[in-house]
């Protein structure tokens, strides 16, 4: 099922190079995921708890498409935003980027050692999610799997005290890295140029693929009873 948005918002409904709500793939499983809701707000929910909880949260290329994240089934911030925002377009909800600068103290013990000395103490790149519901711009950030959070709260992470929630009502905005954010980069329809631009600059891919799944190898440990 696809709602009518209000007039305005085509910048935040077509594809984009990377967000490619356009493929086969995202369209099928967004038809899947909002089978027999019956309002946008529904269905935005069963697609965020598909994004947080399905994909799992770790290190991949951030020029893939969203297409890919769906069937790596796995994504940083920006990969799960890319693909979130792509299954909203696909049924026709209006869904934008927000990017902000975040201390990167929250990320400590979630990536391994290694990595985590390699990201800048503030990182520009983070972004999530914001849809068009009832006449308004509201964020849902599904960036923690339901199973990561729950490693982290066994293992008596410190930032979980300060996350203000994992879970969204459809209705207030969630912003899970927010109590991190240093500086408001605003929103965007697309961040494709600067995702394209930062693999570029990121090293070879081989050197970031091996450091990448050492790092994931971590945090699906901490996903482990």
């Amino acid at each position: 099922m696809a709602w009518h948005p209000p007039e305005g918002m085509h910048e935040f409904l077509k594809p984009t190079e990377l967000c490619d709500s356009d493929s086969e793939e995202i369209k099928r499983e967004a038809r899947e995921l909002v089978k027999g809701a019956g309002t946008p707000k529904e269905a935005a929910l069963r697609i965020f708890c598909f994004v947080r909880d399905e994909i799992a949260y770790g290190l991949d290329f951030v020029d893939i498409k969203a297409s890919r994240t769906l069937k790596n089934r796995l994504g940083t911030c920006e990969n799960k935003a890319k693909l979130h925002i792509a299954l909203l377009r696909a049924v026709g909800i209006p869904a934008r980027y927000h990017r902000a600068a975040t201390r990167k103290e929250w990320l400590r013990g979630i990536f391994s050692g290694l990595v985590y000395r390699t990201i800048p103490e503030v990182p520009d790149t983070h972004a999530w999610c914001e849809c068009y519901l009832s006449g308004k711009w509201v964020s849902c950030e599904a960036l923690l799997d339901k199973a990561l959070f729950e490693g982290m709260v066994r293992r008596d992470f410190a930032i979980v005290s300060r996350i203000p929630a994992i879970d969204w009502d459809g209705q207030n905005a969630l912003i899970v890295a927010n109590p991190w954010v240093v500086k408001d980069l605003g929103a965007f329809d697309s961040l494709d140029d600067l995702w394209i631009e930062t693999a570029k600059r990121s090293g070879p891919r081989l050197l970031q693929r091996l450091a990448m799944s050492l790092s994931n190898r971590h945090t699906a440990s901490l996903r482990r009873r």
